[in-house]
């Protein structure tokens, strides 16, 4: 009975009804026809449904009117055919791009033309789909998705503002030179803006890691953390390695560069410096690599930084005792 109150109460309907019902138990047939404009059939129509189902209100809810066969859509099989062939040997083709085609072939053979939103949904309703589709990853019911295993990353939000050395962040930058591809690794200091980039054939992990162990022969401080972007040549043995080392590895979020902001800063400076004027030496490698060095002792020890206050990293490092005043920066040499 509650249920039946509760879609009753739902039902504007239905109260209606039961109003006229009460007011013709009272009034009688003539007086509700002229209040309501209901007739005697009707109102035993309605008394008949609450004496079958023993007196239930719901029942004077509106039954639905729609069909029990409804009309389906009617197409001639000749069109229906020529849209899967079609279809078949061109699966990117849309219903757009089928239309005029189809009504060429309907003026040809004296058929029906039929609109484009028939034409989608005869793809649809007949399942028109024969490209070939590889693995989808995105599947959450493969078995690839079942087997995968999800690594959980550090993630890093925001820039962040380190008080001391060692936080790296790392990037790579592409070149091409007569149809070959160069990368250059990049890493700097964030505080101290100490930095290094080498050239290498090929975007991997392993040479990632070969990078990183060059690096840390180089730099004159403990490494803390290393910050690097989603790129799969940081992942794999460096990101390995980096583990056993027990280094911290912090990834941006996707489409966030702003957050490796230093080292972005640094590919563009290395870029316009040095990669862009020198790049078609790139082929001698004991050359290139001969000035690449030259410039990154420019860099970091005569080139100033506004953020360090106008003084080179070299200077910076010895003022905060990550180094002796003997360095190259302090050579007569």
């Amino acid at each position: 009975m509650i249920a039946s109150l509760r879609r009753y109460d739902s039902s504007e309907v239905a109260e209606k009804r039961l109003a006229i019902l009460n007011f013709y138990g009272s009034h009688g047939e003539k007086a509700t026809k002229q209040a309501f404009g209901v007739g005697r059939k009707t109102l035993h129509v309605w008394k008949e449904r609450l004496i079958l189902s023993k007196g239930k209100i719901q029942s004077l809810i509106p039954f639905s009117t729609k069909p029990i066969s409804p009309r389906g859509m009617e197409t001639n099989p000749k069109v229906v055919e020529y849209i899967r062939l079609l279809r078949e040997k061109h699966p990117k083709l849309g219903k757009e791009k089928i239309e005029p085609i189809l009504a060429e072939y309907c003026r040809l053979n004296n058929l029906p033309c039929i609109s484009i939103s028939t034409i989608g949904k005869l793809i649809k309703r007949n399942n028109f789909f024969y490209q070939k589709q590889g693995r989808l990853y995105h599947n959450p019911a493969s078995l690839f998705a079942k087997n995968k295993t999800k690594v959980r990353r550090l993630r890093i939000r925001y820039s962040p503002k380190h008080e001391e050395l060692g936080h790296l962040q790392m990037d790579t930058v592409l070149k091409f030179a007569d149809g070959v591809k160069y990368y250059f690794y990049c890493a700097i200091d964030t505080k101290g803006k100490f930095s290094l980039s080498l050239p290498y054939q090929s975007l991997n992990s392993k040479n990632t890691l070969d990078f990183f162990i060059k690096l840390t022969l180089v730099v004159p401080f403990k490494i803390l953390s290393v910050q690097t972007d989603n790129g799969l040549e940081f992942l794999g043995v460096f990101d390995e390695y980096l583990k056993k080392q027990a280094i911290p590895h912090f990834f941006i979020y996707p489409r966030c560069p702003r957050i490796n902001g230093v080292v972005e800063r640094f590919n563009r400076s290395i870029q316009e410096e040095f990669i862009d004027p020198n790049l078609h030496l790139i082929h001698d490698a004991k050359l290139f690599s001969s000035k690449l060095v030259d410039y990154l002792l420019f860099y970091n020890c005569v080139r100033v930084h506004k953020a360090l206050g106008n003084i080179t990293p070299i200077v910076y490092l010895a003022r905060k005792g990550g180094m002796s005043n003997k360095s190259v920066t302090y050579t007569t040499t």
